[in-house]
């Protein structure tokens, strides 16, 4: 898929199944069907909780229209222009994204350059990878978790001050090598600079992802 996608290109199952795991690799509460969608109350400082919808509906308009609050978020499984056209002008559309899933050949292992150390844990069936530099700060990072058949990758970061030194490669490997099933389809969401690094790595486009969100207000 080239970035955009109809209603009929996009797997429901995978994106219950991508929310579940996501969930579960932020410890967010699980995934409730609302709307036709799922809604996730994520009630932090920055978001208040999500709606996402697989398909576009006319009760995407209806849900946007009922709610005033900013730090609530809708997200669709297509392009920008699709979302914005199902909400009340006041809505922002924000900076894109890409849902994407894994090719069918495993990541090669990736060497890390002498002195970078990795280390690998799970706690509550959450996986964090974590690589430190030579002289100790931390170089690169990345969660995953399994769930409903989707072993999403989640917050994969490399330090400005370490990047273009395949670290990035190297913590998807990582992460990689913890997946239970070799059924589960690996999936993530990526921002235009993390989907070209994916894109070298196999991975490939199921879908865009649209954001919209009220603005906080301007004093």
């Amino acid at each position: 898929m080239n970035g955009s996608a109809s209603a009929d290109a996009v797997d429901r199952e995978l994106i219950a199944g991508w929310l579940h795991a996501r969930s579960v690799a932020r410890a967010l509460p699980t995934p409730v069907a609302h709307h036709g969608g799922w809604r996730v109350d994520t009630r932090s400082e920055q978001e208040w909780c999500r709606y996402v919808f697989a398909d576009p509906a006319p009760a995407i308009a209806d849900l946007a229209q009922s709610i005033t609050q900013p730090r609530v978020y809708v997200k669709l499984c297509q392009d920008d222009a699709v979302l914005k056209a199902l909400l009340p002008s006041h809505w922002q559309i924000c900076t894109p994204s890409w849902m994407m899933t894994a090719g069918t050949v495993p990541l090669a292992e990736t060497p890390l350059p002498d002195g970078y150390l990795p280390k690998v844990e799970t706690i509550s069936g959450v996986v964090r990878v974590v690589i430190t530099a030579p002289d100790g700060p931390l170089a690169a990072s990345g969660y995953a978790a399994e769930a409903s058949g989707v072993f999403v990758y989640d917050r994969i970061v490399t330090s400005p001050d370490h990047q273009r030194r395949g670290l990035g490669r190297a913590v998807m490997g990582l992460l990689q090598a913890q997946r239970r099933s070799s059924a589960s389809r690996e999936v993530l969401v990526a921002t235009a600079q993390g989907r070209a690094l994916y894109t070298s790595l196999g991975w490939s486009v199921h879908c865009p992802y649209a954001t919209a969100v009220i603005p906080d207000a301007v004093p």
